[in-house]
């Protein structure tokens, strides 16, 4: 398994998502759209205007009737990928694999997946304040330039999710996958309301929660100050008086996006940055 730390740290962005990838085998998804490609799928009736070029003349001759074959679609399947570029990704800072690190390397490396298996992948995200959009495309120049794009990010300020999310799948010119990376602090309500949306105008929705361990275990000792990266501001607090507390609402925060994932239709999965991310992709994958 690749440690965490060792992947963030490097440089090459291209190469971290290839060595995530390369750490396990994924099979080929199928599309749920039918279409006339070169793999059969079916048989139906004839309608008027089907191309006649899909009947099936011994068929017609054993029954007396027009009967077309119908295949199974093989266009792209389309992923956007919506990621958050907010300051309270920047956490750890100045020491371990940042969880805005951690997402990104997870990000690149579902797009390498997504087009080496000869997909289309975009990106959304918020940068500097403005929605900053790549389309999604297939091809090794379109997938540089995304992994390039993610390399530039840097996290900073509060990001929209809702209108991020949102507006990631309306730019998908079909049916196809939004995929979110973010801790989910941010808008909680409103975050779920478009991914709801999103799941059911038939997209295939799905957040991606990236955690620290620190922030899941709550390792700290005695009088603590904390700085809200967003805000600035700062709290000093007893870790002992706290810690079962603290403890008790993240556990209730994580059941919550789940269950109300689970609810929605929306696909659901926990990123603590301590896991070695080819293992908890690969987790990921297989339960889809």
């Amino acid at each position: 398994m690749l440690d965490p730390a060792a992947i963030a740290a490097i440089e090459d962005l291209e190469l971290s998502a290839r060595l995530v990838v390369e750490g396990f085998r994924t099979g080929q998804h199928r599309s749920p759209l039918h279409g006339f490609s070169a793999e059969f799928s079916q048989y139906r009736q004839y309608r008027p205007g089907d191309d006649l070029k899909h009947l099936d003349w011994k068929a017609l001759a054993r029954t007396d009737r027009l009967y077309t074959r119908q295949f199974r679609e093989t266009t792209n399947m389309s992923v956007m990928l919506v990621i958050d570029t907010s300051a309270s990704m920047d956490y750890p800072r100045g020491g371990g694999v940042t969880k805005f690190q951690y997402a990104r390397v997870i990000a690149a490396a579902l797009a390498y997946l997504i087009v080496t298996q000869g997909d289309a992948v975009g990106l959304m995200t918020i940068d500097g304040g403005r929605l900053s959009y790549l389309p999604a495309r297939g091809g090794r120049v379109h997938l540089r330039a995304l992994i390039a794009r993610l390399g530039q990010l840097t996290p900073s300020g509060t990001w929209r999710p809702a209108e991020a999310i949102t507006r990631g799948a309306d730019l998908l010119k079909r049916r196809g996958v939004i995929i979110a990376l973010s801790d989910f602090y941010d808008d909680e309500a409103e975050t779920a309301r478009a991914l709801r949306r999103v799941a059911r105008r038939g997209h295939d929705a799905a957040m991606l929660q990236v955690i620290s361990r620190d922030e899941l275990a709550f390792p700290f000792d005695d009088d603590v100050e904390f700085e809200d990266a967003e805000s600035g501001e700062r709290r000093l607090v007893s870790a002992a008086t706290v810690a079962r507390e603290y403890r008790a609402g993240v556990a209730d925060f994580l059941a919550h996006c789940r269950s109300e994932a689970k609810r929605d239709g929306v696909d659901y999965a926990l990123f603590p940055t301590d896991i070695a991310p080819d293992r908890a992709l690969r987790s990921y994958l297989i339960k889809r």
